[in-house]
């Protein structure tokens, strides 16, 4: 078996490092996570991560983006299994702010970092997720789907919606009762954008 490229190696020490990483986070959480402790279960050196992430904050983002990744993929599945187009949407919405009761996602993502790396709003991965979707919701309008609005506007109110409420939850003292009340308002939120939903009777 030949020897490993430069390019492998980097992306096997990267793979390692996160590993590593992402289960001292989400078990003991960033503050109490040892850098020595993981690199050494990667049988790797500070060194290598400071290389590889910058430090352990670096570290922390990638970890972040990682598992953002995997939701958006999960988040993908779920939309592509519904009924028709707004109702994928919906789901997405929902299954965002329902994943906010996953034990890693919450400490890991919606605890830790915003304690470490700031306003979540603020992260790189929004201005993708707001991009995308603003590009669903002017399907939406332009198909007369929902009520005709400013696509862009939606989209970061939507955004914001399911943030904080996914920042409630973890940061609530009983999860899954706000976890309850955040996706039955949720759903009330964007079913009323439907143009269907909207009344006719004039005012007096």
């Amino acid at each position: 078996m030949g020897n490993k490229s430069r390019s492998e190696m980097i992306t096997e020490t990267r793979a390692k490092l996160l590993a590593a990483a992402r289960r001292a986070f989400g078990t003991v959480g960033y503050a109490n996570a040892s850098m020595d402790d993981f690199t050494a279960e990667a049988g790797l050196t500070r060194g290598a991560l400071y290389h590889h992430f910058g430090g352990k904050k670096g570290l922390l983002e990638a970890v972040i983006m990682q598992i953002d990744a995997e939701m958006n993929e999960r988040l993908c599945t779920i939309s592509g299994q519904a009924e028709d187009p707004w109702q994928g949407f919906v789901d997405e919405c929902v299954a965002y702010v329902e994943m906010a009761l996953n034990p890693e996602i919450q400490r890991i993502v919606l605890l830790d970092g915003p304690a470490v790396l700031g306003d979540p709003s603020s992260w790189p991965n929004q201005n993708a997720c707001i991009s995308s979707m603003t590009a669903s919701l002017r399907r939406f309008v332009d198909d007369g789907i929902i009520v005709p609005v400013d696509p862009e506007a939606l989209a970061r109110l939507v955004n914001g919606a399911t943030l904080n409420a996914s920042l409630w939850i973890a940061n609530s003292s009983e999860p899954e009762a706000t976890s309850r009340k955040a996706v039955d308002a949720l759903k009330a939120f964007l079913n009323g954008l439907l143009v269907k939903n909207q009344g006719t009777t004039d005012l007096p």
